[in-house]
């Protein structure tokens, strides 16, 4: 019996003439953090959009938790957790409020709501700044509340599109603990995006690369490295694979997104 939550086969997505994500399958096992690596522009962000239905596929097929991402979208908004680049916590309202929110839109039951908002604050450090703005939290705080927000109903998959993008060392690191914290926790499966190799390597039982809307290389990090030979370095491996890759089409979108996102968690 398989016990992936994630399935793609030949999944597509093109854009006009450009060919943003090209046959990709792959699979992503309950309980696994799994990393899609690549330059700006390979096609990561977009493969996350389609997985999470907020983007159809151009061809191919994919499914989360045995759900077809087309035919039965509203299932699989049932089944995960998403937290995109784009801030999605509202800086006027604090930070119960937020949740508060979620709360309602994931349709907990009134019953249960304050003590599982309580839970996830606690949960994620965040129990002393419940009833402060959002807005006077630092960016490491702001992250690990939008993880909360987005675990409110307890997902089967988590998608993270660069969590940690803006954010200085010991943020990151934070959100490193919390993210492991949540998986030991809910056994939930973590697909994640990130431009630190070294995010990928520490966090990541697997990995693909992507480059040019492909996947260019999949395994375990330690794998790939010794693919790669004696003393290889991660930064090594991702080099090999994407150092002749040039820029898709929509490589803009992607930066200035990542870069609105840092300027407003610093």
């Amino acid at each position: 019996m398989s016990t992936s939550v994630i399935e793609t086969h030949a999944l597509c997505r093109r854009f006009g003439e450009v060919t943003a994500v090209d046959s990709l399958t792959l699979t992503v096992d309950a309980g696994e953090t799994f990393g899609l690596l690549g330059r700006n522009g390979a096609g990561k962000s977009t493969v996350i959009k389609m997985l999470t239905t907020l983007l159809p596929p151009s061809g191919g097929s994919a499914t989360v938790c045995g759900f077809d991402v087309v035919r039965e979208s509203a299932r699989v908004r049932q089944m995960i957790g998403y937290v995109p680049q784009a801030l999605s916590a509202d800086g006027d309202l604090t930070g119960y409020e937020n949740l508060l929110v979620f709360a309602q839109l994931y349709d907990i039951p009134r019953a249960e709501r304050a003590e599982r908002i309580g839970r996830a604050l606690a949960f994620m450090g965040l129990k002393d700044a419940a009833h402060r703005l959002v807005k006077t939290y630092s960016g490491g705080m702001i992250r690990r509340l939008e993880i909360a927000q987005s675990t409110l109903h307890r997902p089967r998959v988590l998608f993270l599109d660069e969590p940690t993008v803006g954010l200085d060392p010991v943020a990151r690191q934070s959100v490193w603990e919390q993210v492991e914290r949540l998986q030991s926790r809910f056994d939930a499966a973590v697909l994640l995006t990130t431009h630190y190799l070294e995010e990928a390597e520490h966090l990541c039982q697997r990995v693909a690369i992507m480059s040019r809307g492909r996947v260019a290389a999949i395994g375990t990090p330690a794998a790939l490295r010794a693919a790669i030979g004696p003393g290889a370095s991660f930064e090594d491996v991702f080099e090999h694979y994407t150092r002749d890759e040039a820029p898709l089409a929509g490589a803009y979108d992607e930066v200035s997104q990542t870069r609105r996102t840092s300027q407003r968690l610093g």
